[in-house]
C-alpha cells in the first residue's frame, strides 16, 4: 500500500493555487488548535513525530491533548514535499483531526480513534505504475485508528498505531508525456476505496 503515498505530477497553475489554498487552511487550523491548547491549563499535551514515515522521507507530525478523563484529541499532518523522485514530481498532503478513547488511561495502553480528514495530491495510483498516467486532485477520508501508547518517562512516550477507512477522491487524470487529460469527465472524476492509509510509531514529547 506504500504506492498510495507516491505521487507523480507536472505542476500547473490550477494545482499550485489549490495547493496554496489548502496549505493556508492547514496553517489556520494549526494556529486555531495551538490557541485552543493554551486554554488547556490542566491537560497533558504531547507533540509528536512519526519515526517510521520520517525515515521514509515522508514527515508526519502531530499534537495530542487531553479533552476528558479517557479522551484525547489529535491533529496531525502527513506530507511528501518532494518535487522529483526518479525524475517525476511527487507531492501530497493529508490533514487528520481525530478523537481518541483510551480504554485504560490516557497515554498509557490501548486506544481507538475516529477521524475525518482532507487530502490534496498529484500522484500515480498503484494500478497506473509504469504507465504514462497520473492524477491531480483532492479528497477526504473517513476512518478509524487503533493504537497502543507506552510512557518511557515523565516526558517521552511512544505511540504505535494503524488506521484506515474509506477514501473518496476527486481528480483530473493526465498523461505525463503531454499534459493532456486521459479521461473526459465534465467536472471531476471520482474514485472511492477502502484501504489502510496511516500508521507508524510516533515519538512523543510532553510540553505542559
Amino acid at each position: 500500500m506504500l504506492y498510495y503515498f507516491i505521487f507523480a505530477f507536472k505542476t500547473d497553475n490550477n494545482f499550485t493555487s489549490m495547493l496554496i489554498s489548502t496549505l493556508y487552511i492547514m496553517k489556520k487550523l494549526l494556529f486555531l488548535f495551538v490557541v485552543l491548547l493554551s486554554f488547556q491549563l490542566h491537560s497533558q499535551t504531547y507533540v509528536k513525530v512519526n519515526a517510521l514515515t520520517t525515515l521514509l522521507t515522508i514527515p508526519n507530525v502531530g499534537i495530542e491533548t487531553s479533552i476528558g478523563k479517557k479522551s484525547t484529541f489529535q491533529l496531525d499532518i502527513l506530507g511528501s514535499p518532494w518535487k522529483s523522485i526518479d525524475g517525476k514530481p511527487q507531492q501530497f498532503y493529508i490533514v487528520i483531526p481525530e478523537y481518541r478513547y483510551h480504554f485504560k488511561e490516557k497515554y498509557n495502553g490501548f486506544y481507538a480513534g475516529a477521524h475525518i480528514g482532507g487530502t490534496v495530491f498529484n500522484f500515480q495510483k498503484w494500478n497506473y505504475l509504469n504507465t504514462d498516467k497520473y492524477e491531480k486532485g483532492f479528497g477526504y477520508v473517513i476512518g478509524a485508528t487503533i493504537g497502543y501508547q507506552k510512557k518511557i518517562n515523565d516526558r517521552f512516550m511512544l505511540d504505535c498505531f494503524l488506521g484506515g477507512g474509506n477514501q473518496q477522491g476527486f481528480y483530473h487524470g493526465y498523461y505525463l508525456s503531454t499534459g493532456e487529460r486521459y479521461e473526459t469527465a465534465k467536472n471531476w472524476n471520482k474514485s472511492g476505496e477502502w484501504l489502510p492509509y496511516r500508521g507508524g510509531v510516533m515519538v512523543s514529547y510532553r510540553i505542559d
